[in-house]
């Protein structure tokens, strides 16, 4: 009988041992594909709305001369990055119509948030980058560069009052580009790895939960 309660406790003590050993949480690679994939839908989700709703705020370090951080770019540049260019302009668009949702949409976001997506994913076929800190935030300076360009083009066309006083006009709009675009460029290239490294991590493990 002392034999048996002996090795009976050390059981109990080992099952005891692997139950406080066992995670809470199983790792993604014990999951189902199905509840994988709904899951990084949930943190796309939750990333682009953060991304949309923190725009208009104005953080502490995050403000240069009343400019704000693009971060609704900086999203679609980690997205697009290792995507396909068609990836990324498709989700350029889906970024453009909701940043316009939540904004004035004329002129519209869509364009010059879809040829960001696009020269992104180009940028990734072409293996001219690599992922370190310095190139992310190379890429992501230099396609606020690009979007801001393109959404003034899309303000002088799309502006009405041209004829009456159009040197004025474009005068105005030069001002806003060169205050806006250097700083906003400025800002989101040093806060890029703050939205990048986590959502590249989680992608990463995602696709190795994949294969």
């Amino acid at each position: 009988m002392k034999i048996s309660g002996f090795f009976s406790g050390k059981n109990l003590n080992s099952t005891k041992k692997y139950q406080e050993s066992k995670p809470l949480i199983p790792p993604l690679k014990y999951w189902y594909p199905w509840s994988r994939e709904v899951l990084n839908w949930i943190v796309i989700f939750i990333s682009v709305l953060l991304c949309l709703l923190i725009s208009p705020t104005r953080f502490l370090g995050t403000e240069l001369l009343g400019i704000a951080p693009n971060w609704p770019l900086i999203w679609l540049v980690a997205w697009s990055v290792k995507r396909p260019a068609i990836s990324g302009a498709f989700a350029g668009i889906i970024m453009g119509l909701l940043q316009d949702a939540l904004t004035y949409p004329h002129p519209s976001h869509t364009v010059s948030l879809a040829i960001v997506g696009i020269l992104t994913g180009r940028l990734q076929k072409q293996r001219f980058i690599q992922e370190d800190f310095i190139s992310i935030a190379l890429i992501v300076f230099i396609m606020v560069l690009i979007s801001n360009t393109v959404f003034v083009v899309q303000l002088f066309f799309t502006n009405n009052s041209c004829r009456p006083n159009c040197f004025q006009m474009i005068e105005d709009i030069w001002i806003y580009y060169q205050r806006s675009t250097l700083s906003s460029a400025i800002l989101s290239s040093l806060w890029a790895p703050v939205v990048y490294y986590p959502l590249n991590h989680w992608w990463q493990k995602i696709k190795l939960t994949r294969n």
